[in-house]
């Protein structure tokens, strides 16, 4: 009975995580043509910051409760997924435009930061109070970044998110945006819940948990939110949403959790965060042609590439 009603949950969390990221979408590009901002900062921090929360739920609850597989592979495995399965996923739909700041800026920071996770977790392996303080340090400085570009930036949303928006009162935009935000986090609770039970039961490890059901199950906003904006045509918030999220990922969330209490980075992560290290790299790679565009050939080599990994850290 207990694994039905897990499987009923689960459901119901892709429900509500799809239909919560679809409004969040609306509500989001609707306030930043509202306001004159473009659709890569809206992405790169409203939409990025609010499809990670539950990430950040996740992670710095198990820190506290001492799952560091749970914490640190959600994160290693949310942000590899990010990149390969959903961004492909997303890319084989329709190809996705890239902003050459993304491409010259966010990243390379994005690979910057990846690198000096790995470098300082498996070092020691830990996080201590000390890396955490560093990372909250460089997130803050991204925030300015983003002020920064916020200020110069002048691109605009497409003349059909310019229409609704325009027919849209900002009451309506701001409802669509917080209920958005709800869904995705109670959908996110119940699939990662239900997953994380259901897995339990067949004797599955933390690590791999963290790593497989708890880093989808916490994508999932990320790979609702990427396929409603490529559909919509915002493709300016799929790249931006993924980019922003990872860098979120590493420097908030595990800066905050390691910075709450220490977490511990066992060995065993290692060729999870290489594999993290190279997806960045790979990203830039696809992305930078003359065209800069993610092509649908490269999400399909993203997909390919996502789907051996996980068959590699299931199986092996």
């Amino acid at each position: 009975m207990d694994i039905l009603i897990n499987t009923l949950l689960l459901i119901a969390g892709f429900i509500l995580l799809i239909k919560g990221a679809d409004w969040f979408v609306d509500g989001a590009a609707g306030i930043a043509s509202k306001m004159g901002i473009s659709q890569l900062v809206i992405g790169l921090t409203i939409v990025a910051m609010g499809t990670s929360a539950p990430e950040a739920a996740i992670s710095i609850s198990s820190a506290i409760k001492g799952s560091a597989g749970i914490a640190v592979g959600n994160v290693l495995g949310s942000n590899i997924m990010n990149i390969l399965m959903i961004l492909g996923i997303t890319a084989v739909i329709t190809p996705l435009a890239v902003q050459k700041s993304t491409i010259r800026y966010e990243i390379p920071f994005v690979i910057a930061i990846t690198g000096i996770l790995s470098i300082t977790g498996l070092s020691n392996n830990r996080l201590g109070r000390a890396d955490g303080a560093i990372l909250i340090i460089l997130f803050l400085c991204y925030l300015g970044y983003l002020f920064i570009m916020s200020k110069s930036d002048s691109d605009n949303l497409p003349d059909d998110i310019e229409e609704r928006s325009e027919s849209a009162p900002v009451p309506k935009l701001v409802l669509l945006l917080v209920i958005g935000v709800l869904l995705i986090i109670l959908g996110s609770n119940l699939t990662v819940d239900s997953a994380t039970f259901l897995a339990k039961n067949f004797g599955v490890s933390d690590r791999i948990i963290g790593l497989t059901i708890v880093a989808f199950g916490t994508s999932l906003p990320e790979l609702a939110t990427c396929i409603a904006a490529a559909i919509k045509k915002n493709a300016d918030i799929a790249i931006g949403n993924i980019v922003g999220s990872n860098i979120f990922n590493i420097l908030f969330v595990l800066g905050l959790s390691s910075l709450i209490t220490p977490i511990e980075y066992s060995r065993d992560f290692m060729s999870d965060s290489i594999l993290c290290f190279f997806t960045g790299i790979l990203l830039f790679v696809l992305v930078s042609n003359k065209h800069m565009k993610l092509k649908r050939i490269g999400g399909v080599i993203m997909v390919v590439s996502y789907l051996a990994y996980f068959t590699s850290t299931t199986l092996l």
